[in-house]
Order: C-alpha cells, then sequence, then structure tokens
C-alpha cells in the first residue's frame, strides 16, 4: 500500500491573509470559497494544498517541518523578491562558492528554504 500527501497545513492568526502570502509566492489562485474570517485557507501547489488553520497560540520554536522553494530565477533574485512581499531573512547559508541556502519566515514566522534553481545548481555541481 501507498500513501500520498494531499495537504500540507500551517497554524496561522489570519489564515486568509496569510494564504494571500503564499499564493503570490506560488503564482496560485485563491479557491472561490476561501474568505476572509474563515477558519482555513488553502493554497493549491503542484498537486498538494498548503493548508491555513486558525490558531490563536503564539509561535515559540523553530518548525519541525518547512517547505523548500526551489526558483525558476535565480535563489538570490527570490530571496529579493520575497522580502518585497513581506518575508524575512532568518539565516543566511549562501556560500562564497554560490552554494548554499537562505532560511526565510514568512510574515506569521513560518519558516522556509529557498534554494538554488535547478540551473544554478547545474551549473555548480
Amino acid at each position: 500500500m501507498t500513501s500520498r500527501v494531499r495537504t500540507v497545513t500551517f497554524d496561522a492568526h489570519d489564515p486568509y491573509e496569510i494564504a494571500g502570502f503564499w499564493l503570490q509566492v506560488l503564482k496560485a489562485e485563491r479557491p472561490d470559497d476561501d474568505a476572509p474570517g474563515d477558519p482555513y485557507a488553502s493554497v493549491p501547489a503542484d498537486g498538494i494544498t498548503v493548508l491555513f488553520e486558525q490558531n490563536n497560540d503564539e509561535k515559540v520554536v523553530k518548525n519541525r517541518a518547512h517547505l523548500d522553494l526551489v526558483p525558476n530565477t535565480t535563489r538570490d533574485e527570490e530571496v529579493e523578491w520575497l522580502l518585497t512581499l513581506g518575508a524575512t531573512i532568518a539565516r543566511d547559508h549562501r556560500d562564497p562558492d554560490g552554494k548554499g541556502w537562505v532560511v526565510m519566515q514568512d510574515p506569521e514566522g513560518n519558516e522556509f528554504c529557498v534554494l538554488r534553481s535547478e540551473s544554478e545548481r547545474a551549473a555548480n555541481s
């Protein structure tokens, strides 16, 4: 028997608002049934759904799971664009030789990583 991942769920203070950030990041369309004030908001992403669930607890520790993003542009261009959307850099693991990644946080503090693009990895393997 085999299972597949359908949904990755994150707690959120404002599911609709944080889903809006991720809709921009993942270039996805907001589902028609998501509305401000609802306890859930979803982001369809390449065969899975990133779901944000209402939870008013404060985030106090590092995520135990996170998303790794592989950009279509360069890693550094993606990081700069994500900063304009409201993300912040939590830890920078970029190396002088071009390798490495950047740990970022979305506007609610959920960590995610920005890796090198496929072309960057191919050019510097």
